[in-house]
């Protein structure tokens, strides 16, 4: 199940970028940054949640908010749609369960492998010692 997180639950702010750009990059504010507090979804369950930040935990700052900054775009508004992309992929990675693994048995023969290697080994560690039977 994917998750599409609203954009009324979000709030953004925008900055002047940094680098390189020119004249451009002194006078717009073209960077973005997207604040989403995982506690005060609407969206989201209290599994969910708290499923989030724990997988998240690096990126969690102040009161359980994600904090994503985008400026790589020149222009507001594709930093913005990079930076909500960002938000809904890092959220449905985190919400993926691992399978769980399932115990098996190993097969007679290559139980009947192992032991043969085992054996061979031993008989090349005994030829080199020093003891001749």
């Amino acid at each position: 199940m994917k998750i599409v997180i609203p954009w009324n639950e979000l709030e953004f702010t925008a900055t002047r970028s940094s680098g390189a750009g020119g004249q451009h990059v002194n006078k717009t504010n073209s960077a973005v940054q997207l604040r989403f507090s995982v506690m005060r979804s609407l969206v989201l369950t209290d599994y969910q949640k708290h499923r989030i930040i724990k997988k998240l935990a690096h990126r969690i700052v102040g009161d359980n908010e994600i904090l994503i900054r985008s400026e790589e775009e020149r222009d507001q508004k594709r930093n913005k749609d990079k930076a909500y992309e960002d938000l809904n992929k890092m959220i449905n990675v985190a919400l993926i369960e691992p399978k769980k693994r399932v115990a098996t048995k190993p097969k007679k023969s290559s139980i009947q492998k192992r032991l043969n290697t085992k054996k061979h080994n031993s008989e090349i560690k005994k030829g080199r010692s020093g003891k001749w039977d």
